[in-house]
């Protein structure tokens, strides 16, 4: 997955998530909505990780695609 695809994948989940969001403003979501959203947190954050990744070794001329997804323990317990 290229920055292009990466940044599109983004879009789209960001998308999703913003819908399922403004979908029950004010009645909560139901379990199943929940994981989903929580779902899609924790892949957000993984492409996040990625592209930065690919960003990093690009700058250190390095090759991009070798970037694998970190795990989501790992891409979670990043602080703030």
């Amino acid at each position: 997955m290229d920055d292009n695809e990466i940044v599109e994948r983004i879009s789209q989940l960001a998308d999703e998530e913003q819908h399922l969001e403004e979908a029950h403003v004010g009645e909560g979501l139901s379990d199943d909505e929940l994981a989903r959203k929580r779902q899609l947190e924790v892949t957000l954050d993984q492409l996040w990780d990625m592209l930065r990744q690919r960003r990093a070794k690009r700058h250190a001329g390095q090759d991009p695609d070798s970037v694998q997804p970190r795990s989501p323990d790992t891409v979670e317990g990043y602080l703030q």
